[in-house]
C-alpha cells in the first residue's frame, strides 16, 4: 500500500500556477493518440498548467481533442516527426516548467531519436522518459551516467529488454532484480511496468504494485501512465514518490 500524506492537500487559496506547470514532449503523424493521452494523464492528475510541444503538423487536429492544454508546434522531419532544429526551442521550453516527459508516440525516425539524445544532458528538471524516448535511448546507455539528475524511465518488459540487451522473458522472470539493479547502476527511478509494476530506486528501495487488473492491457495506458507521474513531479512529489503514487493511483483508476 502507499504511505497516505504523499499528495500533500491543496489548500482553498490555491491557483493553478501552485499545481505546477509540466512540458510533454510526445506525438508524431500516426502517434497522435499517444501525445494526447499523456497530455490528459498530467490534466487529470492535477497538474496546475500542461504544454505540450508536438511536430507542427499535429497542431491543429490536435486542438480540436485537447482544449485544456497548451501547444507548442515544433519543427518536423518530412516524415511528420519531431525534426532535429527543435532542439533548442526544446531546451527553452523545458527551463521555463516545473516538470518534462518524453516519448509517448515520438516515433523511431532517426533524427527524432538523435534529438532525444541530443536533449537528455540539456535537461535539469525532473525528467520522466517513456515509449519512444527509451527506444531511443537504448541505442546509447551510457548517457544516463551523464544527465545533470537523476530521471525516471518507465520501461515495459519489452523496452526494458532492449535497455539491457536481454530478452521479454529473461525480464520477467525477475522482474524485481533487474529493476533495483538497473537502477541502481545509472542512478535512476526504474518503472517496469505490467502485472505488479516494480517501482525501483538507485538507493535500493523497491515498491512492488498490487492495483490494477489484465483490462488495463490495453493500448495507451502507459501513456496515461506517463502523465501522470509527470503532473505529480510537477506538484513537487520526489521522483520515487511521484512514480509510486502514479503507478499505484493509475491501477486504482482501472479496477
Amino acid at each position: 500500500m502507499i504511505p497516505p500524506g504523499l499528495l500533500p492537500p491543496r489548500p482553498p487559496h490555491a491557483h493553478k500556477g501552485d499545481a505546477g506547470h509540466v512540458f510533454l514532449l510526445a506525438g508524431s503523424v500516426g502517434f497522435s493518440g499517444a501525445a494526447a493521452l499523456c497530455t490528459m494523464g498530467a490534466l487529470r492528475i492535477g497538474a496546475g498548467l500542461v504544454t505540450l510541444g508536438l511536430p507542427k503538423s499535429l497542431h491543429d487536429p490536435m486542438v480540436e481533442k485537447l482544449t485544456e492544454a497548451m501547444l507548442k508546434p515544433l519543427p518536423e522531419t518530412k516524415a511528420g516527426s519531431l525534426s532535429l532544429k527543435a532542439l533548442p526551442e526544446i531546451v527553452s521550453a523545458i527551463e521555463q516548467r516545473d516538470a518534462t516527459a518524453i516519448g509517448p508516440g515520438l516515433s523511431q525516425q532517426a533524427q527524432t531519436k538523435e534529438l532525444v539524445r541530443q536533449l537528455l544532458p540539456k535537461t535539469r528538471k525532473p525528467l520522466v522518459l517513456d515509449a519512444d524516448g527509451l527506444n531511443a535511448l537504448a541505442e546509447e546507455v551510457v548517457l544516463l551516467r551523464k544527465l545533470p539528475l537523476p530521471i525516471i524511465l518507465t520501461p515495459h518488459p519489452g523496452e526494458m529488454a532492449r535497455l539491457i540487451k536481454l530478452s521479454s522473458q529473461d525480464v520477467q522472470q525477475d522482474r524485481e532484480r533487474i529493476a533495483r539493479e538497473f537502477a541502481k547502476r545509472y542512478r535512476v527511478i526504474v518503472v517496469l511496468k505490467g502485472h505488479e509494476t516494480v517501482v525501483a530506486s538507485f538507493d535500493g528501495t523497491v515498491y512492488v504494485n498490487e492495483t490494477g487488473n489484465p483490462g488495463m492491457a490495453s493500448g495507451g495506458c502507459g501513456d496515461v501512465l506517463t502523465g501522470m507521474i509527470v503532473g505529480l513531479l510537477g506538484q513537487q512529489l520526489a521522483l520515487f514518490d511521484a512514480a509510486r503514487l502514479g503507478v499505484y493511483l493509475h491501477g486504482l483508476a482501472g479496477d
